[in-house]
Protein backbone atom coordinates (compact mmCIF):
# COMPACT_ATOMS: atom_id res chain seq x y z
CA UNK A 1 0.00 0.00 0.00
CA UNK A 2 0.93 3.66 -0.24
CA UNK A 3 0.93 6.64 2.05
CA UNK A 4 0.34 8.73 -0.90
CA UNK A 5 -3.00 10.88 -1.23
CA UNK A 6 -5.37 10.17 -3.97
CA UNK A 7 -4.79 12.19 -6.78
CA UNK A 8 -6.63 15.15 -6.82
CA UNK A 9 -10.00 15.28 -8.48
CA UNK A 10 -10.44 11.41 -8.19
CA UNK A 11 -13.32 9.48 -9.52
CA UNK A 12 -15.17 9.28 -5.47
CA UNK A 13 -17.57 7.01 -7.04
CA UNK A 14 -14.98 5.01 -8.57
CA UNK A 15 -12.91 4.76 -5.17
CA UNK A 16 -15.86 3.87 -3.12
CA UNK A 17 -18.17 1.41 -5.96
CA UNK A 18 -15.65 -1.53 -4.08
CA UNK A 19 -17.42 -0.80 -1.20
CA UNK A 20 -19.81 -2.97 1.26
CA UNK A 21 -22.46 0.29 0.98
CA UNK A 22 -22.28 1.45 -2.68
CA UNK A 23 -25.88 0.36 -3.67
CA UNK A 24 -26.76 2.11 -0.51
CA UNK A 25 -25.05 5.02 -1.74
CA UNK A 26 -25.52 4.96 -5.06
CA UNK A 27 -29.60 5.54 -4.55
CA UNK A 28 -29.33 8.72 -3.23
CA UNK A 29 -29.72 12.11 -5.21
CA UNK A 30 -26.51 13.23 -6.62
CA UNK A 31 -25.43 16.04 -3.89
CA UNK A 32 -25.75 13.24 -1.04
CA UNK A 33 -24.30 10.68 -3.39
CA UNK A 34 -21.16 12.65 -4.13
CA UNK A 35 -20.88 13.77 -0.56
CA UNK A 36 -21.10 10.05 0.95
CA UNK A 37 -18.61 8.85 -2.31
CA UNK A 38 -16.36 11.82 -0.66
CA UNK A 39 -16.42 10.18 3.12
CA UNK A 40 -15.75 7.23 2.06
CA UNK A 41 -12.93 8.21 -0.04
CA UNK A 42 -11.51 10.34 2.89
CA UNK A 43 -11.50 7.14 5.21
CA UNK A 44 -10.15 4.77 2.66
CA UNK A 45 -7.00 6.92 2.38
CA UNK A 46 -6.76 7.05 5.71
CA UNK A 47 -7.28 3.43 6.41
CA UNK A 48 -4.74 2.67 4.00
CA UNK A 49 -2.40 4.55 6.06
CA UNK A 50 -3.08 2.89 8.90
CA UNK A 51 -2.92 -0.62 7.61
CA UNK A 52 0.15 -0.07 5.47
CA UNK A 53 3.25 -1.97 5.98
CA UNK A 54 5.83 1.25 6.15
CA UNK A 55 7.61 2.49 8.67
CA UNK A 56 5.05 3.34 12.15
CA UNK A 57 6.97 6.46 12.02
CA UNK A 58 6.13 7.24 8.45
CA UNK A 59 2.10 6.43 9.16
CA UNK A 60 1.78 8.59 12.09
CA UNK A 61 3.66 11.38 9.88
CA UNK A 62 0.85 10.82 6.97
CA UNK A 63 -2.31 10.55 9.38
CA UNK A 64 -1.37 14.57 11.23
CA UNK A 65 -0.86 15.67 7.70
CA UNK A 66 -3.99 14.74 7.11
CA UNK A 67 -5.32 16.40 10.45
CA UNK A 68 -3.29 19.50 9.54
CA UNK A 69 -5.32 19.26 5.46
CA UNK A 70 -8.88 19.08 7.88
CA UNK A 71 -8.02 22.44 9.74
CA UNK A 72 -6.80 24.04 6.55
CA UNK A 73 -10.50 22.82 5.18
CA UNK A 74 -12.07 24.64 7.88
CA UNK A 75 -10.28 27.51 7.88
CA UNK A 76 -11.07 28.15 4.58
CA UNK A 77 -7.62 27.45 2.88
CA UNK A 78 -8.39 23.72 1.56
CA UNK A 79 -5.71 21.54 0.15
CA UNK A 80 -6.08 20.26 -2.95
CA UNK A 81 -7.11 17.11 -2.64
CA UNK A 82 -9.71 18.51 0.10
CA UNK A 83 -11.36 21.49 -2.36
CA UNK A 84 -13.89 19.52 -3.48
CA UNK A 85 -15.14 18.70 -0.31
CA UNK A 86 -16.07 22.19 0.40
CA UNK A 87 -19.48 22.29 -1.11
CA UNK A 88 -20.40 18.79 1.09
CA UNK A 89 -19.23 20.51 4.17
CA UNK A 90 -21.28 23.45 3.64
CA UNK A 91 -24.36 21.97 2.18
CA UNK A 92 -24.61 19.42 4.70
CA UNK A 93 -22.69 21.13 7.78
CA UNK A 94 -20.23 18.14 7.90
CA UNK A 95 -18.23 18.84 11.09
CA UNK A 96 -14.22 19.06 11.35
CA UNK A 97 -14.56 17.16 14.84
CA UNK A 98 -15.93 14.14 13.18
CA UNK A 99 -13.58 13.91 10.49
CA UNK A 100 -10.22 14.56 12.73
CA UNK A 101 -12.07 11.41 15.10
CA UNK A 102 -11.98 8.93 12.26
CA UNK A 103 -7.85 9.73 11.63
CA UNK A 104 -7.58 9.16 15.84
CA UNK A 105 -9.58 6.07 14.93
CA UNK A 106 -7.53 4.63 12.30
CA UNK A 107 -4.17 6.14 14.21
CA UNK A 108 -5.33 3.60 17.16
CA UNK A 109 -3.67 0.66 15.14
CA UNK A 110 -0.42 2.32 14.54
CA UNK A 111 1.64 3.06 17.39
CA UNK A 112 1.44 -0.82 18.33
CA UNK A 113 -1.13 -3.39 16.84
CA UNK A 114 -4.37 -3.58 19.04
CA UNK A 115 -4.52 -6.59 21.26
CA UNK A 116 -7.21 -7.29 23.62
CA UNK A 117 -8.23 -3.58 24.36
CA UNK A 118 -10.58 -3.66 27.11
CA UNK A 119 -13.65 -2.73 26.32
CA UNK A 120 -13.40 1.27 27.27
CA UNK A 121 -10.79 1.29 24.52
CA UNK A 122 -12.66 -0.91 22.36
CA UNK A 123 -15.84 1.55 22.56
CA UNK A 124 -13.81 4.82 21.57
CA UNK A 125 -12.18 2.75 18.95
CA UNK A 126 -15.86 1.68 17.53
CA UNK A 127 -16.53 5.15 18.01
CA UNK A 128 -13.91 6.99 16.48
CA UNK A 129 -13.58 4.45 13.48
CA UNK A 130 -17.55 3.99 12.82
CA UNK A 131 -19.73 5.82 14.43
CA UNK A 132 -18.10 9.24 13.36
CA UNK A 133 -18.20 8.41 9.95
CA UNK A 134 -21.75 7.85 10.83
CA UNK A 135 -22.04 11.19 12.51
CA UNK A 136 -20.95 12.65 8.95
CA UNK A 137 -23.31 10.22 6.91
CA UNK A 138 -26.53 11.41 8.92
CA UNK A 139 -26.23 14.78 8.10
CA UNK A 140 -25.86 14.25 4.39
CA UNK A 141 -28.91 11.76 4.71
CA UNK A 142 -30.85 14.64 6.55
CA UNK A 143 -31.81 13.08 9.45
CA UNK A 144 -32.70 15.23 12.62
CA UNK A 145 -30.04 15.82 14.93
CA UNK A 146 -30.79 14.41 17.60
CA UNK A 147 -32.10 10.68 16.40
CA UNK A 148 -29.31 11.52 13.44
CA UNK A 149 -26.54 11.58 16.30
CA UNK A 150 -28.42 8.53 18.02
CA UNK A 151 -28.39 6.46 15.04
CA UNK A 152 -24.61 7.00 14.23
CA UNK A 153 -23.87 6.04 17.94
CA UNK A 154 -25.90 2.28 17.55
CA UNK A 155 -25.22 1.63 13.81
CA UNK A 156 -22.01 2.81 14.02
CA UNK A 157 -21.15 -0.12 17.10
CA UNK A 158 -23.22 -2.75 15.64
CA UNK A 159 -21.43 -2.05 12.00
CA UNK A 160 -18.16 -2.38 13.85
CA UNK A 161 -18.54 -4.95 15.97
CA UNK A 162 -19.50 -6.91 13.30
CA UNK A 163 -16.47 -6.21 11.44
CA UNK A 164 -14.61 -7.20 14.23
CA UNK A 165 -16.34 -10.47 14.31
CA UNK A 166 -16.27 -11.66 10.26
CA UNK A 167 -12.23 -10.63 10.44
CA UNK A 168 -10.96 -12.60 13.45
CA UNK A 169 -8.94 -14.61 11.02
CA UNK A 170 -8.03 -11.72 8.78
CA UNK A 171 -6.66 -9.18 11.89
CA UNK A 172 -4.62 -11.80 13.71
CA UNK A 173 -3.06 -12.72 10.23
CA UNK A 174 -1.97 -8.58 10.66
CA UNK A 175 -1.08 -9.41 14.56
CA UNK A 176 -4.21 -7.70 15.85
CA UNK A 177 -6.79 -8.76 18.06
CA UNK A 178 -9.93 -6.66 18.38
CA UNK A 179 -11.53 -8.75 21.25
CA UNK A 180 -12.29 -6.82 24.30
CA UNK A 181 -9.95 -8.54 27.15
CA UNK A 182 -12.73 -8.66 29.86
CA UNK A 183 -14.76 -11.30 27.89
CA UNK A 184 -11.42 -13.49 27.31
CA UNK A 185 -10.24 -13.27 30.52
CA UNK A 186 -14.00 -14.25 31.38
CA UNK A 187 -13.37 -17.29 29.38
CA UNK A 188 -10.31 -18.46 30.39
CA UNK A 189 -8.35 -16.91 28.24
CA UNK A 190 -5.31 -15.35 29.36
CA UNK A 191 -2.91 -14.93 26.22
CA UNK A 192 -3.60 -11.33 24.03
CA UNK A 193 -1.40 -13.37 21.04
CA UNK A 194 -3.98 -13.33 17.97
CA UNK A 195 -3.03 -16.37 16.62
CA UNK A 196 -3.22 -18.50 19.90
CA UNK A 197 -6.52 -16.83 20.73
CA UNK A 198 -8.22 -17.66 17.88
CA UNK A 199 -7.21 -20.98 18.06
CA UNK A 200 -9.01 -21.36 21.34
CA UNK A 201 -11.69 -23.52 21.97
CA UNK A 202 -13.15 -21.23 24.66
CA UNK A 203 -13.27 -18.36 21.84
CA UNK A 204 -17.04 -18.66 20.72
CA UNK A 205 -17.77 -17.91 24.53
CA UNK A 206 -16.13 -14.60 23.33
CA UNK A 207 -17.39 -14.44 20.51
CA UNK A 208 -21.27 -14.93 20.99
CA UNK A 209 -21.89 -12.41 23.83
CA UNK A 210 -20.42 -9.63 21.25
CA UNK A 211 -22.57 -10.83 18.77
CA UNK A 212 -25.73 -10.19 21.06
CA UNK A 213 -24.29 -6.80 21.74
CA UNK A 214 -24.19 -6.44 18.27
CA UNK A 215 -27.64 -7.16 17.40
CA UNK A 216 -28.87 -4.88 20.65
CA UNK A 217 -27.24 -1.82 18.64
CA UNK A 218 -29.02 -3.04 15.41
CA UNK A 219 -32.05 -2.98 17.15
CA UNK A 220 -32.46 -0.10 18.57
CA UNK A 221 -30.84 1.47 15.13
CA UNK A 222 -34.31 -0.24 14.10
CA UNK A 223 -36.22 1.96 16.56
CA UNK A 224 -34.53 4.93 15.53
CA UNK A 225 -35.04 4.37 11.84
CA UNK A 226 -38.41 3.49 12.64
CA UNK A 227 -39.85 6.86 14.20
CA UNK A 228 -37.92 8.99 10.98
CA UNK A 229 -39.20 9.59 7.06
CA UNK A 230 -38.37 6.44 5.05
CA UNK A 231 -36.42 8.64 2.44
CA UNK A 232 -34.16 9.76 4.92
CA UNK A 233 -33.14 5.96 6.10
CA UNK A 234 -33.04 4.32 3.19
CA UNK A 235 -29.09 4.45 2.55
CA UNK A 236 -28.42 3.55 6.49
CA UNK A 237 -31.29 0.81 5.98
CA UNK A 238 -29.59 -0.91 3.80
CA UNK A 239 -26.42 -0.81 5.20
CA UNK A 240 -27.83 -2.22 8.46
CA UNK A 241 -29.90 -5.20 6.84
CA UNK A 242 -26.87 -6.07 4.71
CA UNK A 243 -24.05 -5.73 7.79
CA UNK A 244 -27.51 -7.52 9.84
CA UNK A 245 -26.96 -10.33 7.44
CA UNK A 246 -23.12 -11.18 8.01
CA UNK A 247 -24.04 -11.01 11.96
CA UNK A 248 -26.70 -14.03 11.40
CA UNK A 249 -24.22 -15.80 8.93
CA UNK A 250 -21.81 -15.49 11.59
CA UNK A 251 -24.13 -17.05 14.50
CA UNK A 252 -25.19 -19.48 12.60
CA UNK A 253 -21.59 -20.54 11.37
CA UNK A 254 -20.29 -20.32 14.83
CA UNK A 255 -16.79 -19.11 16.18
CA UNK A 256 -14.91 -22.72 16.60
CA UNK A 257 -12.11 -23.12 14.26
CA UNK A 258 -11.60 -23.78 11.36
CA UNK A 259 -14.03 -20.94 10.56
CA UNK A 260 -15.30 -20.92 6.87
CA UNK A 261 -15.63 -17.09 5.42
CA UNK A 262 -18.99 -16.08 4.97
CA UNK A 263 -20.71 -13.83 2.37
CA UNK A 264 -24.15 -13.00 1.87
CA UNK A 265 -25.84 -14.10 -1.68
CA UNK A 266 -26.58 -11.65 -4.15
CA UNK A 267 -30.26 -12.55 -4.00
CA UNK A 268 -30.43 -11.76 -0.40
CA UNK A 269 -28.15 -8.38 -1.43
CA UNK A 270 -30.75 -7.46 -3.84
CA UNK A 271 -34.04 -8.97 -2.18
CA UNK A 272 -32.41 -6.02 1.06
CA UNK A 273 -31.58 -3.38 -2.16
CA UNK A 274 -35.09 -3.96 -3.36
CA UNK A 275 -37.66 -3.63 -0.71
CA UNK A 276 -35.42 -0.84 1.40
CA UNK A 277 -34.54 1.36 -1.98
CA UNK A 278 -37.94 1.22 -3.50
CA UNK A 279 -40.56 0.87 -1.31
Amino acid sequence: MTLEATTPGANYGSTASGSSFYAAMRILPRAQREAMFQIYSFCRQVDDIADSDGPRDERLAALQVWRNDIDALYQGHPPERLKDYVSSVKTFGLKREDFLAIVDGMEMDVPQDIRAPDMATLDLYCDRVASAVGRLSVRVFGLPEEDGILLAYHLGRALQLTNILRDIDEDAGLGRLYLPREALLHAGITSNDPNRVIAERALPKVCLPLAQRAKAHFEQSDEIMNRNRRRAVRAPRIMSKYYHAILDLLIARGFSAPREPVRVSKVTRFAILFRYAFF
